[in-house]
């Protein structure tokens, strides 16, 4: 399998599930504004969509979408404990996680990265994340992971996506159980080696 990334993107969270999971999965760094990879292909014709990641399978079929990448990738290895088995009550609440997470949180950041945006919706857009965050701080409260005790591949997209407040001066200090979690999860040894080679490390830090 080759997993198309791009630095820091939400294509983070899939490399940090390969790594979390022992599959042999090979990088190949894409440049978003050229829609090119590393070794000079066109990412448009890998995935017309034009975005990461995207995911290009044994069969020789790619597969897209953040959530979609992240279960296939627990289900090839069922023993690493990153997704319940399918079917069961469990495996729809890390569905319902992996939701919120892309519509809430993820697609949430999307006004903040571009600079046409004007001041006032920016700071909406602050606004209504901190609201979302205060909410996954209560859940943080409780238990160290989303889904209860154990990391799974929900664990590794909020991460991912909580992260970008990095990149756009995104104070989560107050949310405490939060912040908590951004340092759980950032210490885990897999976690340290995908933000090593995605060059993130002082970003996450």
């Amino acid at each position: 399998m080759k997993l198309y990334y791009a630095p820091g993107a939400c294509s983070l969270a899939p490399h940090i599930v390969a790594r979390e999971a022992g599959l042999p999965v090979t990088l190949e760094k894409v440049d978003l504004a050229k829609r090119t990879t590393e070794t000079g292909a066109n990412f448009a014709a890998i995935n017309p969509k034009g975005y990461v990641p995207a995911i290009a399978l044994n069969d020789g079929s790619v597969l897209t979408e953040a959530a979609a990448i992240l279960q296939y990738l627990a289900d090839q290895q069922p023993g690493a404990g990153l997704a319940p088995a399918n079917g069961t009550p469990e495996r729809y609440r890390l569905i319902e996680w992996l939701t919120f997470i892309s519509s809430e949180i993820h697609k949430g950041f999307g006004p903040l990265w571009h600079p046409a945006t004007p001041d006032s919706v920016k700071a909406s857009t602050k606004d209504r994340l901190a609201t979302r965050f205060a909410y996954l701080d209560e859940i943080l409260a409780r238990q160290p992971y989303l889904t209860g005790e154990t990391f799974t591949v929900a664990d590794a997209y909020l991460f991912t996506v909580v992260n970008w407040t990095n990149f756009h001066a995104i104070d989560i200090a107050s949310f405490k159980h939060l912040s908590a979690f951004m340092t759980r999860v950032a210490a885990r040894p897999k976690v340290q080696e995908a933000l090593e080679v995605e060059g993130l490390k002082k970003q996450a830090a």
